[in-house]
């Protein structure tokens, strides 16, 4: 049986298939979980896992370059809503949305999915122009050539986004991760949106999305020769995810220490339209039609990328 290598994180929806519980039909693999920044690194620099997990802003962009080492499944074991994610400093008259305009961000990297979900819906519903903000970033983790009215710029050597954040520096925040000045309560920091979740239902209402966040990938040079490896890969992770959705709802012993677990379950799927968490690729092509607006509009991409060129033909039909 072949052998191949597997890159990806570790969460209810691919630890089936980390532990062996869930096989890639046809073929042997060696595991490694880890932590997305680590594996996007890997990914980007080296292609050194046949599979592994993808962030869909640097898919999408090395797919608009014509340097992508990897082909995409329609799988997407991360997604996320962002409005939690944007921090603010409360001394600055920031009161909404629209008061980030000729504000200075930070983000931990400007081609980050999360980062590009925010602005893309500052703009598209809020109205919030990419242009309008100075952007600051940690790093790249692939060289940018973003166009002139993007002000973007990498912070010295030596400095953090934390500490800027904390000392007035910058006046707001990206990131999937809090900032310490915010969890510790050291500086005048807070959430942008108080109550994130009820903002981010109601954007998941008005548009249909649960922002995806990463794709599993393939080596293009694997795929040549195995035709069918892409759609095994993809009925391999959506088993491992319909196993781990299901598993929620039961209630002889719950297997996530929430004690209402299996009520919360419920009401979130029924809100989420009875998927919670759809893998595919129609079913999800209005969003990626989004995320490639957006890259296009961020001036991550030249050109506005067609979702069909992101992933295998061969999984282009669910």
């Amino acid at each position: 049986m072949p052998s191949l290598t597997l890159a990806c994180t570790r969460s209810d929806r691919t630890q089936p298939i980390l532990d062996g519980r869930i096989k890639i039909a046809g073929y042997d693999v060696t595991p490694t979980a880890g932590e997305p920044e680590e594996l996007f690194r890997i990914a980007m620099r080296e292609a050194r896992y046949d599979i592994t997990e993808l962030s869909m802003a640097s898919h999408i962009l090395s797919v608009a370059r014509g340097d992508s080492r990897y082909i995409g499944v329609p799988v997407f074991p991360s997604r996320a809503f962002r409005h939690s994610a944007i921090y603010i400093r409360t001394d600055r008259g920031i009161a909404g949305p629209k008061d980030l305009a000729g504000r200075v961000i930070g983000v931990p990297e400007y081609q980050q999915t999360a980062a590009m979900w925010v602005r893309g819906m500052l703009r598209s519903y809020y109205g919030v122009e990419v242009s309008s903000i100075a952007w600051r970033s940690s790093g790249e983790r692939t060289p940018l050539s973003l166009p002139p009215e993007i002000d973007m710029q990498v912070i010295p050597a030596g400095e953090t986004l934390e500490a800027m954040l904390a000392e007035g520096r910058i006046d707001a925040f990206i990131g999937p991760r809090p900032p310490a000045c915010f969890t510790q309560q050291t500086a005048p920091v807070a959430r942008l949106f108080p109550d994130s979740r009820a903002e981010e239902q109601a954007y998941a209402a008005a548009t249909g999305f649960f922002p995806i966040m990463h794709c599993i990938a393939i080596r293009r040079d694997l795929v040549e020769g195995r035709p069918d490896l892409p759609r095994a890969v993809f009925e391999a992770f959506n088993a491992a995810k319909n196993h781990a959705v299901a598993e929620l709802s039961m209630v002889n012993v719950l297997r996530v220490s929430l004690p209402w677990i299996a009520a919360e379950a419920a009401a979130q799927t029924a809100q989420m339209g009875g998927d919670p968490w759809p893998y595919g690729f129609l079913r999800n092509k209005a969003e990626l039609e989004a995320m490639c607006r957006y890259a296009f509009t961020d001036g991550l991409t030249a050109h506005a990328v067609p979702v069909e060129e992101l992933f295998e033909a061969s999984t282009r039909d669910d």
